[in-house]
């Protein structure tokens, strides 16, 4: 039931855009997979005027590519550094990379405005208090998870001595990098004595 929702927000965005249908059109009878790690494995393919999502059952199907993550990271694919994402591993991309990128860009591009949509089901003004509840409550929840990581940090480095401040650690690998600079050159110094001999 919820694969059906997304496959109808997605292509209801399709007609609008002319690059999603000209993507959609180059992506025909491809297949992709998302496997969202103890969710479920999800099947996208376009038909050439529509994307079909299907929920995997039983044995899996074969597909082209497949991205593999855990539900947050997927959907971090979607923001700005998605890239960010991929390099530190919590999203795996296997198989035909280019065409997960296109699929990538799809979504993006067919990525439905949310409060346009709840307007449909509660009127403008009701979505827009919504959404407006939604974005600020988003972004007291960013500051106060930045806040406790902060404290957590501090007080594991100050009070209970559990890590070392940034300063001190900075100051110690500025020291190890002179003190790699200094034998290196010393090492080089041995090395001409060496050959006069």
């Amino acid at each position: 039931m919820l694969t059906q929702a997304v496959e109808n927000l997605l292509n209801r965005g399709l007609p609008q855009s002319p690059r999603a249908r000209e993507l959609c059109a180059e992506l025909t009878g491809r297949r992709l997979a998302i496997a969202i790690r103890g969710v479920a494995r999800v099947l996208v393919e376009s038909s050439g005027d529509a994307l079909a999502l299907r929920h995997e059952n039983g044995a899996p199907a074969p597909v082209e590519a497949e991205v593999r993550g855990g539900p947050l990271s997927l959907m971090a694919l979607a923001g700005a550094d998605a890239q960010a994402v991929i390099q530190r591993g919590e999203v795996v991309i296997a198989g035909d990379t280019e065409l997960a990128q296109k699929y990538r860009e799809l979504a993006l591009l067919l990525q439905p405005d949310i409060e346009e949509e709840l307007s449909r089901l509660v009127g403008d003004a009701t979505a827009h208090q919504l959404g407006r509840f939604a974005r600020l409550a988003l972004a007291w929840g960013r500051r106060a998870a930045d806040t406790t990581v902060r404290n957590a940090a501090e007080y594991l480095a100050h009070e209970r001595a559990d890590l070392v401040p940034r300063a001190e650690a900075d100051q110690f690998l500025r020291g190890v990098d002179r003190l790699r600079e200094t034998v290196d050159r010393l090492e080089a110094r041995i090395l001409r004595l060496e050959r006069r001999e």
